[in-house]
């Protein structure tokens, strides 16, 4: 099993290219099982998780090949389709859920096993079956497997309250109504880019969709949408990630592709801490105003809010800062692990229930650690950068999911980070 090896201490320089979104990628793939002309995405990240999603969808009949720059998919769903995404691949990760709509809005029927994903807490499928059956679907979870008819073999419009902004529920609540008879409205819908960038691909499929980006999304029928090329936008959460690097170490990183409009809450908060933010014409400047950083508080939030995924990085940056920082998790329980791994490091930082209190300590030393999921195990390695001494985080598999050549980027910056294999 690898693991990570880091030596801190040293400030960062230079550039660091911004992948494709992940889970932006992972929801347009699916988007190819609506029509039987070819979807291609471009700007894909190169991640174990874009491969998992290719192995599910070809298990239902799809065509992908990935390009020769790796970061180009080519898909194609013209042939006979197996409507059952089977439990030993939708159990590696939690996105695979979202085959569940397109299968039931092209083919009337789906079998779709209960999906995996990291330990962060409860994500139920109830939001997502829900709006299903007010569209028409008849649900029943048997042996592990949803199963799953649409009455009359087609999908019919609806209204559909969510009862929070659930990203995924709106993801696949919106795949299914673009083949569903009549319209739908989604109310309380996220509003996350990745939901605008869904909606973009599908409109480029000849889908009619208004309101994304906004909490109301409505979606009017069509019989057939066709193929399209679409860019994945740009990781915010990879970004956000890599922009913390040279606040947490000094000196100053570019991060290239990056969008100010992707991050408006973080970028406030970074600003709170004396994190200097700067657009220029390849992306963002940051580096910090003063040699210190200023506790601040900070709440979880759906998009345009605080992300829930920049969460445990930024914990980690908090853990040298002046003074006091109370961090307040609202969107998932138990994503606190890293914490207990922080402490080995020498962090201050106490946990009641889904409030994190962290008090600034003047340096963190290098110590054994373990990575408990994909978030985790980048802000394990933030730390390592800034501590004094040798950082060794294990179980780094998490990483291969979300971050692509994580230690190939740090290391272009200054970074003495490696990986090794035991």
């Amino acid at each position: 099993m690898d693991s990570i090896l880091v030596q801190g201490g040293g400030p960062l320089n230079g550039q660091i290219p911004i992948a494709g979104a992940k889970n932006a990628c992972l929801t347009l793939m699916p988007a190819t099982l609506l029509s039987e002309e070819p979807l291609t995405l471009t700007n894909a990240p190169r991640l174990s998780d874009i491969k998992t999603m290719t192995e599910l969808l070809r298990s239902l009949g799809s065509e992908v090949a990935t390009m020769q720059d790796g970061k180009t998919l080519a898909m194609s769903c013209h042939g006979e389709i197996n409507t059952r995404a089977e439990y030993d691949i939708v159990r590696k990760m939690r996105a695979s859920n979202l085959v569940l709509g397109p299968l039931l809005a092209r083919e009337g029927v789906a079998e779709v096993s209960l999906p995996g994903g990291c330990a962060i807490g409860a994500r139920p499928m109830d939001i997502h079956t829900d709006g299903l059956t007010l569209m028409g679907a008849d649900i029943e979870l048997r042996d592990g497997y949803l199963h799953a008819k649409a009455q009359g073999g087609r999908l019919k419009g609806a209204v559909i309250d969510f009862p929070f902004a659930s990203v995924g529920a709106t993801e696949n609540i919106m795949m299914a109504a673009t083949l569903a008879k009549g319209t739908t409205v989604i109310n309380n819908a996220a509003r996350e880019p990745e939901i605008v960038d869904l909606a973009d691909c599908l409109r480029k499929m000849g889908a009619q969709i208004d309101g994304d980006g906004t909490s109301t999304i409505t979606i009017q029928g069509v019989d057939r949408l066709g193929g399209a090329t679409h860019p994945v936008v740009t990781d915010r959460i990879e970004l956000g990630t890599y922009m913390l690097a040279p606040a947490f170490c000094g000196g100053e990183v570019e991060c290239l592709g990056g969008r100010m409009d992707l991050l408006t809450a973080f970028c406030e908060k970074l600003d709170e801490a004396g994190i200097e933010v700067t657009e220029t014409d390849k992306g963002l400047k940051v580096k910090r105003r003063t040699d210190e950083i200023k506790a601040i508080n900070i709440t979880t939030e759906p998009f345009p809010g605080f992300p829930t995924d920049l969460q445990a990085q930024m914990m980690a940056v908090l853990c040298t800062a002046n003074g006091t920082s109370v961090l307040e998790e609202k969107i998932f329980e138990n994503r606190f692990m890293h914490a207990p791994e922080l402490v080995r490091m020498g962090a201050n930082i106490d946990v009641a229930g889904g409030t994190a209190t962290v008090t600034g300590v003047n340096k963190l030393k290098g110590a054994p650690v373990m990575a408990t999921d994909l978030r985790a195990s980048i802000s394990l390695i933030l730390a390592g950068l800034a501590a004094e001494g040798e950082t060794k985080v294990s179980r780094v598999y998490h990483l291969d999911r979300g971050y692509e050549k994580v230690v190939r980027k740090l290391q272009a910056v200054g970074a003495q980070i490696e990986r090794i294999s035991e």
